[in-house]
């Protein structure tokens, strides 16, 4: 089966090289570059409106909202940390394939794990600044240790798909939503703009080695790749489920009135839907993801995959 490097006659070796320059070219600093001894402006949104759907709750106030934002957009900074624990764990484990080999793809993947690692700080830092001005009683409901064990307790094939599709999904929120919202926090904001600028190369790094991934694999393993791969995206939509009920609750808690059953009703749902968005049908209605999937799977493990995804996209395109 012809894969995207070999299609568009691009050495896999050099897009490895590339990845390095680029990655000692945008290189920054959590406290120089990003935070820059700033604060969170509490009268700003987080998350923009094309992420959060908060405007599709008309009966809340723009208070009501820009608070639902805020609040979406710290368990957005959460879920980001916790991804990145289990997808810098396995960049570390696939380097291990190039130690005696192709040096500018292990520098890469070693960039790459390090890169991660600071983003994980960064996104701690900012929970931490988001607790010091937020009222009490946020949780974050995942244990990022144990998510992490379970996803890579999945094959390999399947979790460098995840993580794909996240980086790919990670490019695509910023590029769309998050740059050209003016109304947004300014630091919550560039938290985001350096974020993107070293997840460009993850993005690539993924695609790399999940092709050589697939590369490696008898068909029945594949087939059991998109088991895992399904799997995953359930345990993915469990997680947020539960934090979609947390921050609901939350927001209830903290809003400053009473909101009626139905207006409690809409905004779980508003939530889940948002997050289910985000997370899992922005990344999987990626035409590059979808794209380098379609080149590793039949038609028939290509049908599995859609009747999973089926009920949550329909969900997510409920009115």
């Amino acid at each position: 089966m012809q894969h995207a490097d070999q299609a568009a006659g691009t050495k896999p070796s050099s897009r490895y090289a590339k990845a390095v320059e680029a990655s000692k070219r945008v290189r920054w600093d959590i406290d120089k570059d990003v935070i820059r001894g700033r604060s969170l402006d509490l009268t700003r949104k987080f998350l923009p409106d094309g992420l959060s759907r908060v405007n599709q709750l008309d009966f809340l106030s723009a208070d009501e909202k820009r608070l639902l934002s805020q609040i979406q957009g710290r368990s957005y900074t959460n879920i980001f940390g916790l991804v990145e624990r289990f997808i810098a764990a396995k960049v570390l484990e696939v380097s291990r394939d190039h130690w005696f080999g192709d040096q500018d793809a292990l520098e890469s993947l070693i960039r790459f794990g390090d890169e991660e690692l600071k983003h994980q700080k960064l996104f701690r830092r900012l929970e931490a600044m988001m607790a010091e001005v937020m009222q009490a009683g946020y949780s974050f409901v995942p244990e990022p240790n144990a998510v992490a064990e379970v996803v890579l307790g999945k094959s390999s094939w399947a979790v460098l798909g995840l993580t794909c599709h996240i980086e790919l999904f990670t490019q695509k929120h910023y590029r769309e939503s998050i740059d050209d919202d003016t109304d947004l926090s300014e630091l919550w904001k560039d938290v985001f703009l350096y974020h993107w600028k070293e997840e460009s190369q993850h993005a690539i790094l993924d695609e790399l080695e999940w092709l050589r991934e697939d590369a490696k694999l008898a068909p029945a393993a594949r087939d059991q790749g998109v088991d895992d791969l399904i799997a995953l995206i359930h345990a993915v939509d469990g997680l947020l489920l539960a934090q979609s009920t947390s921050d609901a609750d939350y927001f209830r808690r903290i809003c400053g009135r009473s909101l009626s059953l139905a207006e409690d009703t809409r905004v779980r749902d508003c939530l889940l839907k948002a997050y289910r968005w985000q997370y899992i049908v922005s990344g999987v209605q990626e035409p590059h993801f979808a794209r380098t999937l379609g080149s590793m799977i039949n038609p028939a493990q290509g049908e599995r995959i859609e009747r999973a995804l089926a009920p949550i996209v329909q969900h997510v395109n409920l009115h």
